[in-house]
């Protein structure tokens, strides 16, 4: 292989892990929004129970069950959420790790 095209395989391969790492981001970006999502229940249970003294739990419950499927719904999306960008990480990091075992120039630039 000549200088010029070991040279465009190289940017090739260079451009191929920016755009992994640009997909990692993502994700991490994903598990940052789904651990958000997954908190908002909390919050609300905790003003809920902080604030249990003032209401009657019978008398609001029309209120309370559709706030709990509500914050049911958001837990499952939260989970949802942080369990997919998981995944995705380690199928990332298994993708750099590949292209690391199989170009040593590559190996040397990203350890």
């Amino acid at each position: 292989m000549n200088e010029n095209q070991s040279g465009a395989t190289d940017a090739l391969l260079i451009n191929e892990i920016q755009l992994i790492l640009a997909e990692k981001r993502t994700s991490l970006s994903v598990m940052r929004t789904g651990i958000a999502v997954f908190a908002i229940p909390l919050s609300v249970l905790s003003v809920l129970i902080a604030t249990s003294k003032y209401y009657d739990v019978l008398h609001v419950l029309p209120l309370i069950v559709p706030l709990m499927a509500l914050n049911l719904l958001l837990v499952v999306l939260g989970a949802y959420l942080v369990t997919r960008a998981f995944i995705r990480l380690h199928r990332y990091d298994a993708m750099i790790r590949n292209l690391k075992e199989q170009h040593s120039k590559i190996a040397q630039l990203l350890d």
